[in-house]
C-alpha cells in the first residue's frame, strides 16, 4: 500500500508542471478568500482538520513548505522530525519540503498542517482536484484560491454557524 511521500522542491515543481499548473497566487485574476488563524492555539487543530477535509475532495494533496526559520522560537523541530521519521523519511525539511498525501490520508495532512501552522511556517496546499488551493503564511493567515468564485462559497462562513470563518475577508 502506498503511503505519504516526501518530495524535493524540484519534485514539487514537477508535480505542478505535470498538471500544467502554477502556484495559485501566481494566477492572474484568480478569486481568493483570506482566513486568519484562530486567536487561541488550541483551535489550530480544528482549523487544520477542517482545511484538510474541505480541500481534498478525497484526492491527493501536496503540502509544500516554502517558509521556515522565520520564527525560530516557535518551531518545534523535534516534534516535526519525530513525526517525519515515523514515515521512514530522515531528510531535512530543506532537502524535501513537500509531502504528498493520498486520498485516505486526510488525518495525516491535518496533523502535519497543524504542526506547520504552530511552527510559524508558510507554504502551499496544492490539490489534485484543483477546485481550491491555498497558501498559508507565517503571518498567520491562509489565502484560498479558486478560478470559480462559487468554489469559495463555503469558506465565507464557518461550518454550520453562518458566521465569518476565522475572520474571512475578500
Amino acid at each position: 500500500m502506498w503511503k505519504m511521500r516526501f518530495s524535493t522542491a524540484e519534485e514539487c515543481e514537477e508535480w505542478l508542471r505535470g498538471r500544467e499548473r502554477t502556484k495559485p497566487d501566481e494566477i492572474p485574476g484568480v478569486h481568493f478568500v483570506r482566513v486568519m488563524y484562530p486567536a487561541k492555539g488550541h483551535e489550530y487543530r480544528f482549523l487544520a482538520r477542517w482545511v484538510s477535509q474541505f480541500l481534498t475532495y478525497r484526492m491527493p494533496v501536496l503540502l509544500w513548505i516554502t517558509e521556515s526559520g522565520i520564527w525560530p522560537s516557535s518551531e518545534n523541530w523535534h516534534l516535526y522530525y519525530k513525526l517525519r521519521q515515523s514515515y521512514a523519511d530522515h531528510r531535512l525539511l530543506d532537502e524535501a519540503p513537500g509531502q504528498l498525501f493520498l486520498d485516505y490520508e486526510t488525518e495525516d495532512l491535518a496533523t502535519l498542517l497543524q504542526i506547520a501552522l504552530l511552527n510559524g511556517w508558510g507554504g502551499y496546499l496544492l490539490t489534485d482536484a484543483n477546485y481550491v488551493n491555498a497558501f498559508f503564511s507565517h503571518d498567520e493567515y491562509i489565502d484560498f484560491f479558486a478560478r470559480e468564485e462559487s468554489s469559495l462559497a463555503e469558506l465565507r462562513s464557518a461550518p454550520g454557524t453562518g458566521a465569518p470563518a476565522y475572520g474571512a475577508t475578500v
